[in-house]
Order: structure tokens, then C-alpha cells, then sequence
């Protein structure tokens, strides 16, 4: 094995983020399954009412907003850590990545920031 793969196999970091997608993947699980259950009885309300609940179309859309956010976490897409580790999300997904954007500069203020590398560019 090369030194390079040694090292990405022991990076803690890593590991770590498997744990938490292990987690995300449960909680994505059991959004479905609430979800599943908001559009049955989102449904049957529309049946015998004529119109839809209130309630349930904001349940449906943050749940539908945070199985976004989970999703985007799985697939390296984000960083962001959803609910239970950051804000429960409201309105849209383009509404709650600014919000999710607000609460890391909140918690990253104290950090150092990286300095990016410079470019191959050649200055004229």
C-alpha cells in the first residue's frame, strides 16, 4: 500500500464522517416514512375537504428542505451537518442554505481561515 493511501485509511476526519453519514442515513429513513404519511393524509384531507392543510404543507416542505440537506450531505455535495447538529430548516432548500450559511460564520468566526493556493495564472 502506498504512504498516501495509508494515511487517507488513518485520517480520523474521515471516519468521522462515516459515522455521521451512518446516522443521516437513519434519520433520511424516517424522514421518508413522515413524509410518506404527510402526503396520505395531506390526500385524504384534500378529498374530503377541498383543500389542503396549512400545517402540513410547511411540515411537508421543511421535511422536504432537510431531506435535501441530508442528501447533499451524503453525497459530499456539503459540509453542512443537518438537524439534529445544525438548524432545523425552514422554507426552501436555497432559503435554508442561507440560513445554514449564517449559523457557520457564526460558528466559524473564531476559526482561522485557510488561505487559498495560488493560482497557476502567470501575471502579465
Amino acid at each position: 500500500m502506498s504512504d498516501e493511501l495509508k494515511a487517507n485509511l488513518k485520517e480520523r476526519k474521515t471516519w468521522l464522517r462515516g459515522l455521521y453519514m451512518l446516522l443521516f442515513a437513519i434519520f433520511y429513513t424516517i424522514a421518508e416514512v413522515v413524509i410518506t404519511a404527510v402526503v396520505i393524509f395531506q390526500f385524504i384531507l384534500a378529498l374530503f375537504t377541498g383543500s389542503s392543510n396549512e400545517r402540513l404543507l410547511k411540515l411537508g416542505q421543511s421535511l422536504s428542505t432537510y431531506v435535501y440537506q441530508v442528501l447533499q450531505y451524503l453525497t459530499f455535495n456539503s459540509d453542512y451537518q443537518p438537524y439534529p447538529f445544525g438548524a432545523w430548516p425552514k422554507g426552501t432548500p436555497k432559503e435554508a442554505a442561507r440560513q445554514s450559511k449564517a449559523t457557520d460564520k457564526e460558528d466559524n468566526s473564531d476559526k482561522v481561515k485557510e488561505i487559498e493556493p495560488p493560482s497557476d495564472k502567470k501575471k502579465d
